[in-house]
């Protein structure tokens, strides 16, 4: 099982960034997929999720109205969109395929990150 994330940059208050997530080893159609971040010195946050057919969706408050989670199951890949970026989103951020919900206990796989800063 792999998850692989790409994507993650250096960028500037207000911009947009669009994350990425490759599946392989696992029938990625039948996993929900979500996205969590690690800020330093901080533990592992809920950011989204997705239900494996892509009917519903689910948001942090911090990122509600500014993110958007959204999957290719022809392309085995799970994305991020970012938009607004503000200084306290930068993260880790992590894709994760388990069960739909915001607690980590739910997914089995993980991937290893990809850092996300947003500075001026």
């Amino acid at each position: 099982v792999r998850l692989v994330e790409s994507g993650g940059d250096l960028v500037q208050p207000g911009d947009s960034l669009r994350l990425s997530c490759a599946a392989s080893g696992f029938t990625f159609s039948r996993y929900d997929m979500g996205w969590f971040r690690q800020a330093p010195g901080k533990e592992r946050e809920f950011v989204a999720s997705i239900r494996w057919s892509g009917g519903s969706t689910d948001y942090a408050d911090p990122v509600k109205g500014r993110f958007t989670i959204s999957r290719d199951n022809a392309k085995n890949t799970v994305y991020l969109q970012m938009n607004s970026l503000k200084p306290e989103d930068t993260a880790v951020y992590y894709c994760a395929g388990g069960l739909y919900g915001r607690l980590t206990i739910k997914y089995d796989y993980w991937g290893q990150g990809t850092q996300v800063t947003v500075s001026s």
